[in-house]
């Protein structure tokens, strides 16, 4: 099985900071980790790789810096790297992005044969869209499996892959034909530690860098700005709140009287609530 994890090297969400003037992130000085989500990812084909065997090609867009994230990656067990990187991608949104990358796993395809999963984590820490993802399906017309919390089977001489979701309210249990995408949730798995070995390979391996003629995108006005419809107007922080907790004792020991205090306290705090929730719950 061939499974491609694209992945994505993302700014220390502890030490981000936001430009006073252009109101975008400010990146430069800021250290840069792999995605916490796309670990996951990446896990989850490292598995089935060792249990059906193929390969795991890793792909990330970014700066030249960003081979430093794909070296990572190929030290937790990746077979080989794909550094997707050229001046015409910056200020790319998730539009453009998911046109990009699409490009590059046909490029891929193309080189080591085409993915039979695609993983991506379920969003980035920096963005939080969770649209590259299903952009990316979408583009490449795969089967979309998202926020999927456990793969119960992948089967690759029937070509399908029975996976549970998350849902609001419960799990669903999906199985669909394989060439797949699959996004994934951060309970998925337990992210392995990578050998010596696998770190000693990953300092010397080869890194395939492409830019964007060589990644096969012949429409540069899709990528970087002209490509992106999406306008980040202001990043702020939120306005810490001026209201502080407020204690509420009682004397009541049983549960029941507790809460009813509780709930006493809260109606006088805020004295429309009652009555809201009193219109919910008859339906108004």
């Amino acid at each position: 099985m061939h499974s491609v994890v694209c992945i994505k090297q993302v700014p220390d969400s502890g030490q981000i900071r936001v430009h006073p003037v252009t109101n975008t992130i400010m990146r430069q000085g800021v250290p840069t980790i792999i995605n916490p989500y796309d670990l996951f990812a990446l896990e989850a084909a490292l598995r089935l790789r060792d249990r059906h065997g193929g390969e795991v090609t890793v792909l990330t867009m970014g700066p030249p810096m960003a081979a430093k994230a794909l070296r990572k990656a190929l030290a937790f067990g990746a077979d080989r790297a794909v550094l997707l990187t050229d001046r015409v991608f910056a200020g790319s949104d998730t539009l453009a992005t998911s046109f990009a990358l699409s490009t590059a796993i046909g490029r891929i395809g193309q080189a080591w044969g085409p993915p039979d999963i695609v993983f991506t984590g379920k969003q980035t820490i920096d963005g939080d869209t969770a649209q590259v993802g299903p952009g990316i399906a979408k583009r490449l017309n795969l089967t979309q499996l998202t926020y999927v919390a456990r793969i119960a089977e992948v089967d690759p001489d029937a070509r399908a892959i029975t996976a549970e979701r998350r849902v609001e309210g419960g799990v669903q249990v999906l199985k669909t034909r394989l060439p797949c995408l699959v996004t994934v949730l951060e309970s998925i798995n337990e992210v392995r530690r990578g050998s010596m070995a696998e770190a000693l390979r990953a300092a010397r391996a080869e890194i395939a860098t492409w830019s964007a003629a060589e990644a096969g995108i012949a429409d540069i006005t899709r990528c970087g700005l002209s490509g992106s419809p999406t306008v980040v107007k202001r990043i702020f922080a939120p306005a810490p709140r001026a209201e502080k907790a407020a204690l509420v004792s009682t004397t009541e020991r049983d549960a029941a009287g507790i809460a009813e205090g509780l709930i006493e306290a809260l109606f006088a705090r805020s004295p429309g609530l009652e009555a809201d929730l009193g219109r919910l719950v008859a339906g108004d």
